[in-house]
């Protein structure tokens, strides 16, 4: 019997839509002894695991020359928010092949979502042309 068909799971509204190939700042809440902080971190997101509730994702960062892969359950308490910083373009659910390279060979296209602005000419707003057209 599957769960996830008896129990639907909400999305988590603390988190912004993302997939793999987006670069993404995460606010962590950490406990050390009895305070409390909000970590920041940020990543490229290189795995995306769907479970329902189990949902998980990882993140990698390259911190002084070496490299950092974290993995966080998606619809944990201690998650804070999930925000998108810049939005990649790949062609792989699994980002794997990242942990081999470094520097200009690990970049990610700029991608999906990112539409150009309409240009408007002033010429097409001048108010002479607009008395032309009307005679």
């Amino acid at each position: 019997m599957n769960l996830n068909a008896l129990l639907p799971v909400p999305s988590n509204s603390k988190v912004e839509e993302f997939r793999a190939g987006d670069t993404v700042r995460i606010n962590l809440r950490v406990i050390e002894g009895n305070r409390e902080r909000v970590q920041t971190l940020d990543g490229v997101v290189i795995r995306r695991h769907r479970a329902g509730i189990g949902s998980t994702f990882t993140i990698r960062r390259v911190t002084r020359g070496i490299g950092i892969e974290l993995t966080y359950p998606l619809h944990s308490p201690r998650l804070e928010s999930v925000s998108v910083l810049r939005r990649g373009h790949v062609r792989r659910a699994r980002l794997y092949y990242l942990r081999g390279r470094f520097g200009k060979a690990a970049r990610i296209r700029e991608g999906r979502g990112v539409q150009p602005q309409a240009q408007v000419q002033p010429a097409e707003l001048s108010p002479s042309s607009e008395s032309v057209q009307a005679e």
